[in-house]
């Protein structure tokens, strides 16, 4: 189903290989964009289980925005295994007006089907550092 505001579908693959990584834990993170020709979000990126949080922020283009889902493993001060999932809108200012319009529209629908309770907006590289995930977490 489109998005009313902007007509922008969800791509099941999105859906699919974000199960992947909840369930089987078969990816560390997914970048996905907006591919306006065929108006769905699709998958850009998928980082295997091994890939490094800076691997992650890499893969974000520098002047164009992207959603992604990260998944943080962390210990607790308890000494328990834990993992959070988090949506990162990823929008940097230099980023063309129309692209910026298209993303914000699009963003609360897409978060909604990935059913994703923790978020980060993230406008430069400062936003995403592993420290603001880490605070997040606990």
């Amino acid at each position: 189903m489109a998005n009313a505001a902007s007509g922008i579908v969800v791509d099941d693959e999105c859906k699919l290989k974000f199960m992947e990584l909840k369930s089987k834990r078969t990816h560390r993170y997914i970048v996905y964009k907006i591919d306006d020709k065929v108006n769905k979000i699709v998958v850009e990126k998928l980082g295997g289980p091994d890939e490094s949080y800076d691997q992650f922020t890499a893969s974000l283009p520098e002047k164009d925005w992207r959603y992604a889902i990260y998944d943080y493993d962390f210990v607790t001060k308890d000494n328990c295994q834990k993992s959070k999932i988090f949506f990162v809108a990823w929008s940097p200012n230099v980023s063309r007006v129309r692209t910026r319009m298209l993303y914000a529209s699009s963003k609360d629908r897409f978060k909604r089907e990935m059913d994703v309770t923790y978020e980060i907006q993230a406008t430069d590289a400062t936003e995403i550092e592993i420290g603001n995930i880490k605070d997040r977490a606990y």
